[in-house]
């Protein structure tokens, strides 16, 4: 155990004795320093990872009755929120997805289709990366690509065919850019869909708890697909162009080296067409569930059941019915995230526990009662969310401060979303550190990049996103949410 969890393992409940006992009763209700304590608590394991997060995701549900801020069968509620079962059925999709090697299949045909130059080479691995990590882990999709890129970087620096005096400068500036951009593509293509990142599904969470507002994967699709692209090819431009460029024209052997993984794959096999067949037409209902349910005067689709739909027909089209082989089996789910729908459910109930002991209608009151709402608060916001996301979880960023931000946005009588749904896409945007996300970390690990490389292009890739975002916000987010 690292120094810091040590730290933060006494450190957690120290917080909590003190804020438990010296936060005044008096200054917002009874219960708020009980609330107060139990949040200070969570945040401190979860910045330092003293113990595992979603361990951490169930404090509140046993908490919250001891202390008295709710009853058992309230704290309990948030742990089976819809939200959480959208997530599940995309997480079982994406497994099926991973175990049967089709999304390897699709990253490589996409690598292959943009050429064989140095940048042709980014491009297609951060349109393979961004792609698959819309609909499974960007984590996953990291750790995908990761050997591919290591192979690529490894035949240029055995024989790129480039003037020797060039090798190095030319390689090392390829490979960083190469490592980055694949790293930047996977936590910026979640931002696409709903299910893509983890704090879109908490977003979505808790705008039905606290405001009884549900956005559909397609609303979503309309503001996170634009968002997602942009800062694809922004990052693409930036990193090939003004930062790393490497200036490689073809590189020998690299047509090649794609071609041999894709016949190591072999033909699309039968097992493959019935996991794209079922994922295609999950995205399908996913996208034209309002014309459906509209053209049935019912409403009888919604993400959840389409999700959930999707990823139970994984383990109900059989493969082989005779022999009892179906596309997934029970023992796949050993590979689920079942900790991040655990994290999902503690970051509703606390933020649950935080409004009903009155804390964060205080704390919007006390904010927003500062100013009249401008484009400026919302564009502070997005700073403070993708600054703070560089030194914790983008997750429990989103549980604890999305709800103050609701609350901000009810005394100046904001619509929530306005203010709410930029502040997390602006969690997604975690790209100077390699602490800061998975993918970041992973693609740090090829040894390739220095700390002060992904710094640098992360200064700068976080000021683009912030500007960017802050634009559709007072925009295009405006306009569908109206």
């Amino acid at each position: 155990m690292t120094t810091a969890k040590r730290i933060g393992f006494f450190l957690g409940p120290l917080l909590f004795i003190i804020t438990y006992l010296f936060f005044p009763a008096e200054l917002i209700s009874p219960t708020a320093p009980k609330a107060l304590a139990l949040a200070v608590w969570m945040l401190t394991w979860w910045i330092t990872d003293a113990v595992p997060i979603p361990i951490t995701a169930f404090l509140p549900m046993v908490g919250f009755p001891l202390l008295g801020v709710m009853k058992i069968s309230q704290s309990t509620a948030p742990y089976a929120n819809p939200v959480i079962f959208l997530f599940m059925g995309g997480f079982l999709i994406a497994l099926a997805l991973e175990k049967h090697k089709l999304h390897e299949r699709i990253a490589l045909k996409l690598i292959r289709l943009t050429g064989a130059s140095g940048n042709g080479i980014i491009l297609g691995f951060m349109l393979a990366s961004a792609l698959l990590s819309m609909w499974i882990s960007n984590t996953a999709t990291a750790m995908m690509m990761l050997p591919i890129a290591l192979s690529v970087v490894h035949l240029i620096l055995n024989d790129a065919g480039i003037p020797h005096e060039h090798n190095n400068k030319r390689e090392r500036k390829f490979a960083v850019g190469l490592m980055l951009s694949i790293g930047y593509a996977c936590s910026l293509g979640g931002m696409a869909t709903i299910i893509g990142t983890p704090p879109n599904v908490v977003f979505v969470g808790l705008l039905n708890e606290f405001y009884g507002i549900k956005i559909s994967f397609a609303q979503w699709l309309v503001i996170g697909l634009p968002v997602a692209t942009i800062l694809v090819f922004a990052t693409y431009f930036l990193v090939t162009r003004l930062l790393f460029p490497n200036h490689l024209e073809k590189i020998k052997g690299s047509e090649e080296l794609i071609a041999t993984r894709q016949q190591a794959l072999g033909p699309i096999r039968k097992t493959e067409k019935l996991v794209l067949t079922i994922f295609l037409l999950t995205a399908f209902f996913w996208i034209f569930q309002q014309p459906l349910n509209a053209l049935l005067s019912r409403e009888l689709f919604n993400d959840t059941i389409v999700a959930m739909c999707g990823g139970l027909l994984m383990f109900m089209v059989p493969v082989d019915f005779n022999k009892g082989v179906f596309v997934l089996r029970w023992s796949d789910t050993e590979k689920l995230s079942w900790g991040i729908l655990f994290l999902f459910g503690g970051g509703l109930c606390l933020a649950e526990g935080l409004d009903k002991s009155g804390i964060i209608p205080a704390v919007g009151q006390w904010i927003g009662g500062q100013s009249d709402f401008s484009i400026w608060v919302t564009l502070l916001l997005i700073v403070i969310s993708v600054y703070l996301s560089e030194v914790m979880s983008n997750v429990a960023l989103v549980n604890v401060f999305v709800p103050v931000v609701f609350g901000i946005a009810s005394v100046m009588n904001v619509n929530p979303i306005l203010m709410g749904l930029p502040v997390t896409l602006g969690a997604s945007i975690a790209l100077m550190f390699p602490i800061a996300t998975p993918p970041n970390a992973i693609v740090f690990s090829s040894g390739y990049i220095r700390i002060q490389d992904m710094v640098r292009a992360g200064f700068w890739l976080n000021i683009v996103s912030i500007l960017f975002i802050w634009l559709i916000s007072i925009s295009l987010v405006n306009w569908v949410f109206r």
